[in-house]
């Protein structure tokens, strides 16, 4: 991904770029590849850096952690004030902050990045997400805005100064984890039309295409239906029949996750997609429970263009919640940590170039737009209709893949936190009351001011109270 970012910069009118690896051994190979991108190569940190024009401007693509604190370091003691570090890996935004932090005194500028779309994005057009300071982006826009992705509808460029330290790389990690979410998604239609209607992957694809020109045409139900045509060359099956089932994960889902509990936002649709894929990866437990009891029917759909369209509504709708719920993230988060975050420009950077590109972006740009300060993106006029005219869809789908013991973990939680959202009264009350009854944390209610507690191992008599510090 580095080498075709290097090679998308170089393809830009004007622009010479330096590269450099601490194997030169790889720095010659590229250069040697792409004589036409007219790259000077630094054969050390010494000579990369004095091959830069001032304020010097270098973009690291290393791998989050230690080698990337490694690199900056080495830049650090070679850059002036005013010079610039671009972070595009996919760093943890808490990292980001520590380094800008540490860096913010020499002067040097330090930007954590987040760029989308793969090696292929890279090369033709990411979608840009940089943080770090006003003052930097004025230097790093333009070049940024140079080798971004077009959106289709406008011919804007796909990059936008999220915010101050660490905002880009935290957009970022919610896009990554509202990815986890939509793949799993579009793997639980999948296998939902494969067991119920016994369709070949090649005719699954046929239906993906045909979704993909309609209000679900996106980069990954594209891509999908071209995985599934696949035909593996060695044995002729469908190349998803060969593919071992235990999907890997790089971290930034769960980094989604966690965050999203230290700030109190259910994101139950992105947790489930990344527990879907440690569930796969659980060999041994996967192993040891094949023999436990399941239906006894055998699941077969009457209907089968209807349970299609069933599906695909109920992919549509939980696809909604799963952007809800990221972009209740990206909110708090902004409040969290200080950042001015346009909720609006998010959604138009990633039109295009990026993994979740989608026809539906446009939707979420203009909601926000219209209503900036939206409780949650669901309840939008547009997405609240949507979901209003697949729910009965997504209800039945949920239904029959239970009586039919085929998992939708992604499915059924995003249908459960709608009914959650939606309802007058949950039975947290209940909760409550048991949290005050073992641990006297407390309760409010609903018919008058203050905080109570039941003296629940003396006479059960309700006295008002301070909050519990537990």
């Amino acid at each position: 991904m580095g080498s075709n970012l290097a090679r998308n910069l170089a393809s830009r009118e004007g622009n010479t770029v330096a590269v450099f690896n601490r194997s030169y051994e790889r720095t010659q190979l590229l250069v040697g590849e792409h004589p036409e991108a007219g790259f000077v190569p630094g054969e050390s940190y010494d000579a990369f850096v004095a091959s830069l024009s001032k304020p010097r401007t270098a973009i690291i693509m290393v791998q989050a952690g230690a080698g990337t604190d490694a690199v900056i370091g080495e830049l650090v003691k070679r850059f002036e004030p005013g010079d610039i570090i671009v972070d595009g890996g996919n760093a943890n935004f808490h990292d980001t902050i520590r380094r800008e932090a540490e860096i913010k005194p020499t002067g040097i500028h330090f930007v954590g990045t987040g760029i989308s779309g793969g090696e292929e994005g890279a090369l033709n057009g990411p979608s840009i997400m940089p943080g770090g300071t006003a003052e930097s982006y004025e230097t790093l826009g333009p070049i940024l805005e140079s080798i971004a992705a077009r959106a289709p509808e406008d011919g804007a460029p796909c990059v936008t100064h999220v915010g101050t330290d660490g905002a880009g790389h935290f957009v970022k990690m919610v896009h990554n984890g509202i990815e986890y979410a939509d793949m799993q998604l579009i793997a639980e239609a999948y296998d939902l039309i494969r067991s119920g209607t016994g369709k070949s992957p090649a005719e699954i694809a046929d239906i993906f295409a045909e979704w993909n020109t309609g209000e679900l045409e996106s980069y990954l139900i594209e891509i999908t239906a071209e995985v599934l045509r696949q035909v593996d060359a060695e044995t002729g099956k469908p190349l998803v029949d060969v593919i071992l089932d235990e999907a890997g994960a790089k971290g930034t889902g769960a980094w989604t996750v966690q965050n999203a509990l230290d700030l109190g936002v259910p994101v139950s649709g992105i947790a489930e997609a990344v527990f879907a894929r440690s569930l796969s990866s659980s060999r041994a437990q996967r192993d040891a429970a094949t023999d436990l009891p399941g239906p006894d029917e055998t699941f077969v759909v009457d209907d089968v263009d209807a349970f299609v369209e069933d599906v695909r509504q109920a992919l549509y709708a939980s696809k909604i919640i799963a952007y809800s719920q990221g972009f209740d993230e990206i909110i708090a988060g902004a409040a969290q940590f200080g950042w001015d975050i346009k909720k609006g420009d998010i959604a138009r950077i990633w039109r295009a170039g990026c993994i979740i590109r989608a026809r539906f972006l446009n939707r979420i740009a203009d909601a926000y737009a219209e209503h900036p300060d939206l409780a949650a993106l669901v309840v939008a006029p547009y997405f609240r209709d949507a979901v209003a005219g697949a729910q009965a869809s997504w209800r039945k789908v949920v239904a029959v893949a239970a009586q039919a013991g085929i998992p939708t973990p992604a499915f059924s939680s995003s249908l459960a936190y709608y009914d959650g959202l939606r309802a007058k009264r949950l039975p947290a009350a209940l909760v409550q009351g048991q949290r005050d009854f073992f641990g006297a944390h407390t309760y409010k209610r609903v018919d008058k001011p203050g905080v109570f507690h039941t003296l629940w191992s003396g006479d059960h008599t309700e006295i008002e109270t301070v909050p519990s510090s537990h």
